[in-house]
C-alpha cells in the first residue's frame, strides 16, 4: 500500500480524528528504559500527527493525553508527565502558531497542577486566532465525567427554569458536552494494539470508524496516519442504514 499523501483522497478525509496515544510505557520497557522515556519520545509523534493533519486539511484533532484514571499511576510518573507537558508547550508554542494550530483543552482542568493550568491557558490564548487545525488535548478527562457533567448542568438549567425537560434530546445533550463546539470524530485511532476505548469520548464515538494498530505511539508517524486514513476511505459509513439506501441518496 502506498502511503504518500498524494494517494489520499483530499475530498474524503475525516473531518475530525481522535487518537488514544497508547504504548509509551511498553515501548520504553522494550528498550530497557523507564516509562517516562516512552512519554518523552512520544512528543515527536504528537508533532508529526499534528503536522500530518495540517498537511491533509483535517480541521479537528483530539488527543487523549491523560485520563482521570491516570491519576492512579505512581506519583513520580504523573509528576514527570506534568513537567513534560509544560516543557513541551514552552518549546512548541511558536511552531503551533506558525502552523495555524489552535489549542484547546477538555477535562477537569482544576485537577492539574497550577503551573500546567497557567501554561495551557497561555497557549490557548496565544493560539486562539488560528484556524487551520483545532488541536484538542483531553487532560484529566473521561467520557463518563463528560456525560455526568452534562447531566448535572442540564438538571441545573431545568431546575432554574432556563430549560424545559421536554427539550432534552440527543442534540441538546451534545451541546452540554465539553466537545460541543466541534463535530464528533469520524475516525478514532488507537495505537499499541489494545481493543478498547478506555473511557474516551463515550458519547461522541457512537458512529466513529475505529482503527487499531499494534504500532506503539512513540513510533507512530505520518505514514501510519495516512495508512489509517486510507483504511477509513475504503469503508462505507452507513449510520444504521443499508448500502442500497446510500446509493439511492447518492
Amino acid at each position: 500500500m502506498s502511503l504518500e499523501k498524494e494517494n489520499i483522497d483530499k475530498g474524503n478525509v475525516p473531518s475530525h480524528i481522535a487518537v488514544i496515544m497508547d504504548g509509551n510505557g511498553r515501548w520504553a520497557r522494550q528498550k530497557g528504559a523507564e516509562r517516562i522515556f516512552g512519554h518523552q519520545n512520544a512528543v515527536k509523534s504528537v508533532k508529526e500527527i499534528t503536522e500530518g493533519c495540517v498537511e491533509l486539511g483535517i480541521p479537528y484533532l483530539t488527543l487523549y493525553a491523560f485520563s482521570t484514571e491516570n491519576w492512579e499511576r505512581p506519583k513520580e510518573e504523573v509528576d514527570a508527565l506534568m513537567h513534560l507537558l509544560v516543557a513541551t508547550l514552552q518549546e512548541e508554542l511558536d511552531e503551533l502558531i506558525k502552523n495555524g494550530v489552535k489549542l484547546q483543552v477538555i477535562g477537569e482542568m482544576e485537577n492539574l497542577p497550577i503551573e500546567c493550568q497557567e501554561k495551557l491557558e497561555e497557549s490557548s490564548n496565544r493560539t486562539k486566532e488560528n484556524e487551520r487545525l483545532l488541536l484538542t488535548l483531553a487532560l484529566s478527562y473521561s467520557g463518563k465525567w463528560d456525560i455526568t457533567n452534562a447531566i448535572k448542568n442540564i438538571v441545573k438549567d431545568v431546575v432554574s427554569g432556563e430549560l424545559n425537560s421536554s427539550e432534552i434530546n440527543e442534540k441538546l445533550v451534545s451541546s452540554y458536552l465539553s466537545t460541543k463546539d466541534i463535530p464528533d470524530p469520524a475516525l478514532m485511532i488507537r495505537t499499541g494494539g489494545e481493543m478498547r476505548i478506555s473511557n474516551f469520548l463515550l458519547w461522541q464515538l457512537a458512529y466513529s470508524e475505529l482503527y487499531i494498530t499494534d504500532t506503539m505511539w512513540p513510533d507512530f508517524r505520518k505514514k501510519h496516519l495516512r495508512e489509517a486514513i486510507l483504511s477509513f476511505q475504503k469503508r462505507e459509513r452507513r449510520f444504521g442504514r443499508i448500502s442500497d439506501q446510500l446509493n439511492l441518496k447518492a
